[in-house]
């Protein structure tokens, strides 16, 4: 089922973002507010949308700047923002469909949910405003920048001086997707990293709104989320009794086989945060919600929600 209700959010950096709203048949419990992943938009996620449904959960999902169906100035497709600090604006954005959820819904427990690149945002905006949320489910992300990062940053700024800020990198798209794609024995496609699911592969891969490259810009930006949720002094405003979920898949290639998952649960750990889970679905790859396994991973998702919630 598709979601309920499509509209248009304005926000304050100027965006006019493309928002999609699922909403249950009675008042909702909670409402779940999803960040999707780069190249990618939101309106794939109405299947969990529906699922959640069914839990008495709503949903709010939107497109990204730069992506699917969100317009803004300065943010033509594959750009967050062609002034700068587009990192900055789309967490800016995400708060404006917070506030816009807390309006609609008042008193309404909301879980921030983020995939991939939306994982990384998802977790950048809760360690600003842990306060304003019951829960925070961060999936399939890595935050394990290192050596790599640092090498990617350094080829980022050789692009950015040589090719110019928003045109497509070159060489960031062979290092992540080309070479995940390479991770997958036997492959039949370039994105069979993404799901064993051979269906949900080809759905990705017909759609015009996925799968392209993204600008130097959005890689910058990209990174800049990564270096600030590998830096543990950022986590000292997270308020520590902040319900989070960590998911990732054991042959996700994006996060290492998941070890980047283990290795920020590792970290939140021991920086004291107790009411934490981390699973690594065995055999999974990266998009955990389009995966062979996805009703498992749903219905693990809703236990974990529904704990959360019993628990105020």
């Amino acid at each position: 089922m598709p979601f309920d209700q499509e509209l248009h959010l304005d926000t304050p950096t100027g965006a006019r973002l493309k928002l999609y709203t699922r909403r249950p048949p009675e008042a909702p419990r909670a409402v779940v507010q999803i960040n999707h992943g780069l190249a990618e938009h939101a309106a794939r996620y109405a299947r969990f949308a529906d699922f959640l449904a069914g839990h008495g959960i709503a949903t709010y999902a939107h497109d990204h700047r730069g992506h699917g169906h969100t317009r803004a100035p300065g943010a033509p497709p594959r750009v967050f923002s062609t002034d700068g600090d587009g990192g900055a604006k789309v967490i800016a954005d995400v708060a404006a469909v917070h506030d816009h959820i807390a309006a609609t819904h008042p008193g309404a427990p909301v879980i921030v949910f983020g995939h991939s690149m939306g994982g990384l945002i998802a977790l950048n905006f809760v360690l600003r405003h842990s306060r304003r949320v019951a829960a925070a489910a961060i999936w399939n992300a890595n935050f394990s920048a290192g050596l790599t990062g640092r090498a990617a940053q350094a080829l980022l700024a050789w692009e950015r001086l040589r090719l110019g800020s928003d045109v497509p990198s070159r060489l960031l798209p062979k290092l992540t997707f080309q070479a995940w794609a390479k991770q997958v024995p036997g492959h039949r496609t370039a994105f069979d990293w993404l799901s064993r699911d051979p269906d949900e592969v080809d759905a990705y891969i017909a759609d015009p709104l996925c799968g392209w490259d993204a600008s130097v810009s959005m890689w910058r930006d990209l990174f800049s989320w990564v270096f600030a949720g590998a830096a543990d002094g950022n986590f000292a405003g997270l308020r520590r009794e902040l319900a989070v979920q960590l998911v990732g898949g054991e042959h996700d290639p994006a996060t290492d086989g998941g070890k980047a998952v283990h290795a920020l649960a590792a970290r939140m750990r021991a920086m004291g945060f107790p009411n934490l889970v981390s699973t690594v679905y065995a055999e999974t790859r990266h998009e955990s919600l389009n995966e062979v396994n996805r009703d498992a991973i749903m219905a693990d998702f809703a236990a974990w929600a529904d704990r959360v919630l019993a628990a105020g």
